[in-house]
């Protein structure tokens, strides 16, 4: 019976030492700035088992004199810090955008009705223990009317 106990023990400390160790690789996250330019909503997914390469996509918006629909799309590459859960998050990504919203069909400002920005990024990021997840990034924009710099943060929650 003693040996019964023990390894049963021995297991559930095992099983539970494992769930709190293994990564998650999907985030879902709302970000303020960043990718999604004013703000967004996205979807990530590590491709590597461990931190590592990773891709994202998400929809969002900008306005300024109108307001335009975004979507951005990008990869990452996630360096880990010291095993503590906090990371190097570096990254290119390109986001699209659509004056009024409108998918398809013309636009009442010609030539001016979409545009696509490419936005590198570095940030830190830090996964929490109640698998959360928050970003700070640099992320200058660049696109047709030159570089402007800015930030991006994020939360979000880890699955």
């Amino acid at each position: 019976m003693k040996h019964l106990t023990f390894f049963l023990t021995i297991s559930f400390f095992a099983v539970y030492s494992y769930g709190q160790t293994a990564f998650k690789r999907n985030d879902i996250y709302l970000e303020a700035g960043g990718n999604g330019l004013f703000g967004s909503v996205n979807y990530e997914r590590q491709i590597t088992k461990q931190p590592g390469l990773g891709f994202r996509f998400g929809v969002g918006f900008y306005t300024e004199k109108a307001f335009y629909l975004t979507i951005p799309v990008g990869i990452n590459y996630l360096f880990e810090l010291k095993k503590d859960n906090s990371f190097i998050d570096a990254g290119m990504g390109v986001t699209w955008t659509r004056i009024n919203g409108k998918l398809f069909g013309e636009s009442e400002i010609p030539n001016r009705d979409h545009f696509v920005n490419f936005v590198p990024s570095i940030g830190y990021r830090k996964h929490t223990h109640k698998n959360l997840m928050w970003r700070i990034s640099l992320t200058p924009v660049a696109n047709k009317n030159g570089l402007v710099p800015w930030l991006g943060l994020s939360i979000g929650k880890r699955f």
